[in-house]
């Protein structure tokens, strides 16, 4: 289990069509380029993937789909988060019995829980399916931080609940969760940019946004870190942060998105609320940013 959790996993952009619906080739070409560049395991319908826009249907759909294309290469983390606890708890069953290798939950969201309610929570859905859980703390756009006391009960409590994604950007709250751990434990960050700060304090990998136009890249600056050569992980970091920097111009995904369109990956398609971006200038930005890699088109590959 350990193993399965360590190095860079891709958090999925959900490809459309010009008239709105899955994109089942785009989706499928990009996770074959995925899983050609070395990539440690796909994250289905997470933020990146516009999950609160998807159907249901279209929920389970791109979760079925992400398993029946990976075939077993790589694991699949499916995002089955919710709000509500017998939603995740039906969406994590249905990613269990599709075969997905893991879920992803993240923080209840807009009702606010407490600390128990979000113990019971998550326990209610650990205790609901067999395969390994990994908590998504983002406070800022849940409006609830996991705080490090209950992370930890749940760790020990719930045999199943595997890693952690922080996405809080708060590094010592992660050193306080990297230093109470279990040594089955893990602890992934929810940050391109944080990344390599994560690993030098004892982190496991990233949950990453850049990983979809630039997977190889991503791979090489985790390995690197992972191996402990902080100096040269840092290095090839260097070279990545505008992009991660550029990832975040306006609301993620709409940014990366937009990367991904410039190179064939997916239409420049999007769900309302989500859209282009606001500020025309900001295309400009991105392109900068991407001037100096080496990112093939879908053309190419």
């Amino acid at each position: 289990m350990s193993k399965m959790f360590q190095g860079v996993f891709t958090a999925l952009i959900t490809p459309f069509t010009a008239t709105g619906a899955l994109d089942v080739g785009a989706f499928k070409r990009l996770i074959e380029y995925q899983i050609e560049s070395g990539i440690s395991g796909l994250v289905p319908c997470g933020t990146t993937g516009e999950s609160p826009t998807l159907t249901h249907a279209e929920h389970d759909r791109v979760i079925e789909l992400a398993v029946q294309f990976a075939d077993g290469r790589v694991p699949v983390i499916a995002g089955t988060g919710s709000n509500s606890t017998a939603e995740a708890i039906q969406l994590s069953q249905h990613a269990e019995q599709s075969g997905a290798d893991a879920v992803l939950l993240v923080n209840p969201y807009y009702n606010k829980p407490t600390q128990r309610g979000l113990y019971e929570h998550f326990t209610a859905i650990a205790h609901s399916v067999s395969i390994p859980c990994i908590v998504y703390n983002i406070q800022g756009r849940t409006g609830v931080n996991i705080e490090t006391d209950t992370l930890v009960r749940l760790m020990n409590e719930c045999s199943n609940i595997a890693a952690v994604k922080e996405a809080s950007g708060n590094l010592d709250q992660m050193k306080s969760v990297i230093a109470q751990r279990h040594d089955k434990f893990l602890v992934l960050s929810g940050d391109d940019i944080m990344t390599v700060d994560l690993i030098e304090q004892g982190g496991n990998g990233v949950i990453s946004v850049a990983a979809n136009l630039i997977p190889a890249q991503m791979m090489e600056m985790v390995t690197t870190a992972l191996k402990g050569d902080i100096k040269k992980a840092r290095s090839f970091e260097e070279k990545l942060m505008p992009l991660f920097k550029a990832c975040f111009l306006e609301t993620n995904p709409i940014p990366i998105k937009t990367a991904m369109s410039m190179y064939g990956w997916c239409e420049e398609v999007f769900r309302l609320p989500m859209c282009s971006f606001e500020n025309e200038f900001h295309y400009a930005v991105l392109r900068t940013a991407l001037e100096s890699l080496d990112i093939p088109t879908a053309e190419g590959k």
